[in-house]
């Protein structure tokens, strides 16, 4: 018999323990969340805090821990509040994908968060915006050249991680002094990259989808305007740029078919001679596999499109000093004309017509005998 599971009441064909809860980023979909004694296979357990923090815990005291729990967790110094993300077999496959420095650093879950824990939580969290527009404010009064893009408190309020973003080196010492006076907390220092800070913040893309850096991407590869010129992508920064305003890391998605896709591509700099003259490279539909070219160098006259399979012959011929008579040997076809559906039937199918009600017939009056 076919186990069907559901998810939200509908069934979906996966496992609803592989989901994660929705309010949180960089969600992973645990795939093997529906494998008999998956929990015992390791202690290790995935938590995540604010944004795209992540870390890794043992669950030394052996808790039932499930998908979308908190708990609170060592750190250094007292306990910090999070939300576990991934238990079971996944977890030690992530955990060699965060390439660690060493096993020993990974910490321990204390228990599950007590209502005590979530009341100083909650109070935490609450201060960090003020925290951070007035932290600015005193980088700014200090002359340092950096921005601090997002302030995080530690679940027990005793911690804050200051992320900001500096082109060189920043002496913030006396910053440190400075908001340790302030806040009264620990005060750590994160320097993050402009892809990091649009992760953390959030967003939405040109695509209509949120930002891939704070949904699924974990680590980001450096983007360089190669990538656009195998794609035959306009070289216009306002284009490139993402959030960020960096190169979109999306360029790099395809770039590998186009390099590909290119290698069965002639040339740009040969040129076809044909017995009607010379052709030249105007444009390429790379993925398609056609070429475009030209009989002018520099401006686009007499635009015939050939497969790549036909220039490759002509630059063979060309290369054995023969000419083919014309560039496109293919027989030519009238060009079809865009159906125009508006007139196969008429528009007003679509409205509802009323109903016309039937008059009911008049009872015959009885005649009046005489």
């Amino acid at each position: 018999m076919e186990t069907k599971y559901t998810l939200n009441g509908a069934e979906r064909g996966i496992c609803s323990k592989g989901c994660s809860p929705c309010c949180h980023q960089l969600n992973s979909y645990d795939y093997l969340a529906d494998l008999p004694d998956n929990a015992e296979v390791t202690d290790l357990v995935e938590v995540q805090f604010k944004n795209t923090r992540k870390g890794y815990y043992h669950n030394e005291n052996h808790l039932d821990l499930a998908k979308g729990d908190i708990v609170a967790v060592e750190a250094s110094p007292g306990h910090d509040i999070g939300t576990v993300t991934l238990t079971g077999r996944l977890v030690e496959l992530q955990v060699r994908k965060a390439n660690l420095r060493s096993m020993d650093d990974i910490k321990r879950i204390y228990r599950k968060a007590r209502p005590v824990d979530m009341e100083k939580y909650e109070e935490a969290k609450s201060r960090e915006h003020a925290t951070m527009i007035q932290s600015r404010q005193i980088a700014k009064e200090l002359g340092l050249e950096m921005k601090i893009g997002d302030v995080e408190y530690q679940g027990d309020g005793n911690k804050a991680i200051f992320y900001y973003i500096a082109d060189g080196r920043v002496d913030f010492r006396q910053l440190i002094k400075v908001l340790a006076d302030t806040f009264h907390v620990r005060i750590e220092m994160k320097q993050i990259g402009a892809r990091q800070e649009a992760g953390r913040i959030g967003g939405f893309g040109p695509c209509g989808r949120e930002l891939c850096c704070c949904t699924w991407v974990k680590n980001f590869n450096s983007v360089s305007t190669a990538a656009a010129r195998f794609q035959d992508l306009s070289l216009n920064p306002q284009k490139l740029a993402g959030q960020c305003a960096k190169l979109k890391c999306c360029m790099n998605y395809e770039v590998d078919q186009y390099i590909e896709a290119s290698r069965r591509l002639p040339s740009r700099e040969v040129v076809l001679t044909t017995m009607e003259g010379d052709y030249y490279y105007f444009k390429a539909d790379i993925l398609a596999g056609l070429v475009t070219y030209s009989t002018d160098k520099r401006l686009a006259s007499n635009l015939t499109t050939i497969t790549a399979q036909r220039a490759l012959e002509i630059v063979n011929m060309n290369k054995q000093g023969e000419k083919p008579d014309t560039l496109d040997n293919s027989v030519e076809r009238a060009p079809q004309k865009p159906v125009d559906l508006a007139t196969q039937d008429d528009l007003t199918r679509f409205d509802k017509r009323k109903k016309k009600k039937k008059k009911k017939p008049r009872p015959a009056q009885p005649k009046n005998e005489a």
